[in-house]
């Protein structure tokens, strides 16, 4: 088929990459997605970058099989992996925990996965991936006048920043890495607590404080020496950061604190963010999400109380949820992908 022949026709891939799985989805020219549930297989990225640009292959053709879509019929296909990379899917040395094998050393993703394919493949983060969807599903049809900035907390902290309904990559394609950038830590540490560090070697960035990482990290040791006699005190630390939030969830006070201080980060993150950005929205997404509805309501109260807008910003913006937060990253890569398909269309 010709660019011609797919107008009106075509549709785009999207796969959402990470540490032990694919998730993938097909979108039509329309706008509408073709698969409702999770679409999983192994990525093998442990395993490096030979076996898991293949099932990254296997990924796209099991979405396409689900949908009954043939292959002639996808524009682009959009992908997403964990951060850092260049703008165009060249992983940083020494980036991404999931990216731990040797042979991803900068290792061009994209470009990789295009010559597998022989379709177009266009990349982004997962941070970006998963706001540009949020921001879509929130603004709808004004979504290409909109801004919008992500804090997704995870292992580590992800974000995304879109202006105007594009993701904002920068030069270098490092823009919206807004968990490696320095936060005021006055008032969000107790007084004796010592200043984070981060792995990626910074002191007193948003990771250091909201992500698993920072707990295992920073926090857990922290406050086990203000609750001597907690139960998670008997527990690895790494073991014990991943309980952290089912005590929270049944009003643990230790636990609670940890998830204060984590909000308070983010509401830092979502200032500074509001003074060079001033987006419409504000999108807090990761295992909170997944959390009990009063815990996930009370840290959300906490970003917002901790968040220093204007009065005429705090009046149009709106600090919300990532929603389908499971499809996020995979539906934000397929709506990048048909950002690219279009401009590439209307430029023939």
């Amino acid at each position: 088929m010709t660019v011609g022949d797919l107008a009106g026709e075509w549709v785009t891939v999207g796969i959402d990459n990470g540490g032990t799985a694919n998730n993938g989805t097909v979108l039509d020219a329309g706008g509408r997605f073709l698969v409702d549930t999770m679409a999983e297989l192994p990525s093998f990225v442990r395993e490096g970058p030979d076996k898991a640009i293949g099932a990254l292959v296997d990924s796209v053709d099991k979405v396409l099989g689900l949908t009954g879509v043939p292959r002639d019929r996808v524009r682009a296909v959009g992908l997403d992996t964990p951060g850092p990379a260049s703008a165009t899917g060249v992983l940083a040395a020494g980036g991404a925990t999931n990216f731990g094998h040797p042979d991803w050393d900068k290792f061009d993703i994209r470009g990789a996965l295009e010559a597998r394919l022989g379709i177009p493949v266009v990349y982004n983060n997962d941070g970006n991936a998963a706001t540009l969807y949020a921001h879509h599903v929130r603004h709808g049809a004004e979504a290409g006048e909109c801004g919008s900035v992500s804090a997704i907390i995870g292992t580590g902290f992800g974000a995304g920043v879109i202006a105007n309904g594009r993701i904002v990559t920068g030069a270098a394609g490092f823009a919206g890495e807004l968990g490696h950038m320095p936060i005021p830590m006055a008032g969000l540490l107790e007084p004796d607590q010592p200043v984070p560090s981060c792995n990626c070697g910074l002191d007193a960035d948003a990771e250091s404080v909201a992500s698993l990482t920072g707990i295992i990290r920073n926090l857990l040791s922290y406050w086990l020496t203000r609750y001597p006699d907690h139960e998670l005190a008997a527990v690895p630390v790494a073991e014990g950061a991943k309980l952290v939030r089912g005590y929270a969830e049944r009003g643990d006070a230790m636990a609670l604190a940890i998830f204060r201080q984590q909000a308070m980060a983010i509401g830092r993150v979502f200032s500074i963010a509001g003074k060079f950005t001033d987006p419409d929205s504000y999108f807090v997404g990761g295992g909170v999400i997944e959390a009990e509805p009063h815990f996930r309501d009370w840290f959300l109260g906490v970003v917002r109380e901790s968040t220093d807008l204007y009065p005429e910003q705090a009046a149009r913006a709106e600090i919300t949820l990532v929603p389908d937060l499971d499809m996020a990253g995979a539906r934000g890569s397929a709506i990048a992908a048909a950002s690219w398909a279009r401009d590439n269309l209307n430029a023939r």
